[in-house]
């Protein structure tokens, strides 16, 4: 269990260093917000590909409290062992931000200022989300490609640019930075992957009848 959370904790600080860091790259290379959402798209999409691939095998590679959380539900985990990965991804999200913020010379933490709230930010959010766990569900064999494959897609086609995950959403809150968001929006976007997880249960409970 110890090798598995130190996976998830360090997938999971990849992850969003890649996220945050990628972002503020973007910022310092060009001015223009589409060329900036492109270079954060293909890090996430890359980083994605390989940490799925690598640490798959060792964790599983949910690096998402709602992969987890979805996991319980089908009794793949016990509640100890869920509560344990929450708090690798959650921990090992805001130690990847730091460590994104201090690379390039920013404070260790600074609390973003970007306010991402609105009716078509929340269905964005939740159509991101929904699509990410159906793939989990459905193709969990090719998860490393069809994951980032999705991901990278939402982050262009959804309104919210594809959070689908609530320990992105939490730790982005700490880089005011392109890719930061302001504590005062995060519950939407939390409550948005809730419903996109109570969606994507039913819709399965329903048809296999369990």
């Amino acid at each position: 269990m110890v090798r598995k959370l130190v996976a998830e904790f360090i997938g999971t600080a990849v992850l969003l260093s890649a996220i945050v860091g990628s972002g503020i790259m973007a910022e310092n290379l060009t001015s223009d917000v589409g060329i900036q959402l492109l270079i954060n798209a293909l890090s996430i999409v890359l980083a994605l590909y390989l940490l799925i691939t690598i640490i798959g095998p060792i964790s599983g590679a949910h690096f998402n409290p709602i992969v987890t959380i979805y996991s319980r539900t089908q009794r793949a985990c016990t509640n100890q062992e869920s509560l344990m990965y929450l708090a690798a991804q959650i921990l090992g999200g805001a130690f990847g931000v730091i460590i994104a913020n201090l690379m390039f010379s920013k404070a260790a933490i600074d609390i973003a200022s970007t306010s991402r709230v609105g009716i078509g930010q929340f269905i964005g959010e939740v159509v991101a989300t929904v699509g990410l766990l159906t793939i989990i569900i459905m193709k969990p064999e090719r998860a490393a490609l069809l994951v980032p494959a999705w991901i990278g897609s939402a982050i262009f086609f959804t309104s919210s640019t594809s959070f689908a995950n609530p320990a992105v959403t939490i730790n982005r809150t700490l880089s005011d930075t392109f890719t930061g968001i302001a504590p005062g929006s995060i519950g939407q976007f939390l409550g948005a992957q809730l419903l996109a997880l109570a969606l994507v249960f039913g819709v399965r409970k329903l048809v296999k009848g369990s």
